[in-house]
């Protein structure tokens, strides 16, 4: 296959096709052949090449949209071929932001789930992504609907869902762990009130920016696409909790000083108020599950090396994925370069 951007095509292709035609037609020489253009195409993909790495991404969250999304139809979700792709994916991805980690950063955490927790708090105070201009004063200070429209857009790949990603994560935990993680749940769940649940929240931003669901896909860049990944890849994975801890409990810390931004902003314009109810509620609410997570979820496992090692891995992966994202959205807005900076 000459161009491996044309095996993703393909596999694209196929992801309404029941699984098992799927695998049938992809057996032998006709697998080796998909799967490699894959490899070629992650290859690419590390190497800078911006089309193959949107393509990438959004292969992967056309994949885990399988598993994400209700279908009225038959899908390949249960291939034995898409696993095998799924795989090449993850692992692509995973590589390239343990690549942006600074040698030996994971080594230097401490011991004491005390000082572990402080010391993760102060990697994000000293990370470069902390108090991001994008938020403290382009947000702030200059956007207008037109970009907060698109911002929107943008950040629905993980807010528009935090709900399922949290559903997924708690799997197999026990205690003060899983107790938070359910509380948490709740609260997205708007406590039982079906007209205060978070996601339901979020997408009546669409309704008042006119957002179409067509819109949505075509309109997502590869970097908002990676932070939705990332999140969908930890959570779903039992081997990957750590990491999920890490992500998710980051992403909670740091929203609510750039939500502040957001309602700022939205109201520096007078837009209509259904539309920041979700940025108002997350301001409090996701400082109460930050200190929550990092208590009952973070701590009680920061005796345990491994935990230490995927907590910190993930809060680090968090971190330089939010600050390439933010970079791009403050260049789009600036027409400046993009300055491409793996860490901090």
């Amino acid at each position: 296959m000459s161009d491996p951007r044309d095996a993703a095509k393909e596999i694209l292709s196929w992801l309404r096709t029941p699984a098992d035609e799927v695998d049938l037609r992809t057996q032998g020489a006709p697998r080796m052949r998909m799967l490699t253009g894959v490899a070629e195409l992650n290859a690419n993909a590390a190497s800078g090449d911006a089309g193959c790495f949107y393509l990438q991404q959004f292969l992967l969250a056309k994949i885990y949209d399988l598993e994400l999304r209700l279908s009225d139809t038959e899908t390949a979700e249960g291939s034995t071929f898409l696993h095998e792709v799924t795989r090449l994916l993850e692992q692509a991805t995973a590589d390239a932001e343990d690549a942006a980690l600074l040698p030996g950063q994971l080594a230097q955490a401490p011991s004491d789930p005390t000082a572990y927790v402080s010391w993760l708090k102060n990697l994000a105070r000293g990370h470069r992504v902390f108090k991001h201009p994008y938020y403290m004063d382009f947000i702030r200070n200059h956007a207008d609907a037109s970009n907060l429209r698109t911002y929107m857009i943008q950040e629905s790949v993980v807010d528009g869902r935090f709900d399922d990603l949290l559903a997924l994560m708690q799997v197999g935990t026990s205690g003060t762990a899983k107790m938070e993680i359910a509380n948490n749940f709740w609260d997205e769940m708007g406590n039982g009130r079906p007209d205060e649940v978070h996601t339901y929240l979020f997408n009546k931003i669409f309704e008042v920016f006119d957002v179409s669901a067509d819109e949505l896909e075509k309109s997502i860049t590869a970097t908002a696409l990676l932070s939705g990944n990332l999140a969908v890849m930890l959570c779903r994975s039992r081997n990957r909790y750590p990491e999920a801890v890490g992500y998710l409990g980051m992403t909670e810390w740091l929203v609510p000083d750039r939500f502040v931004q957001v309602v700022h902003a939205w109201e520096r314009l007078g837009l209509p108020d259904v539309g920041v109810v979700y940025h108002r509620l997350h301001i409090t609410v996701d400082s109460q599950h930050a200190a929550g997570w990092f208590h009952n979820v973070v701590k009680p496992a920061a005796d345990n090396p491994r935990m230490r090692a995927g907590i910190a891995r993930g809060t680090l992966w968090r971190l330089n994925s939010s600050a390439r994202y933010l970079d791009e959205r403050l260049a789009e807005v600036t027409n400046t370069p993009t300055v491409v900076a793996l860490a901090h």
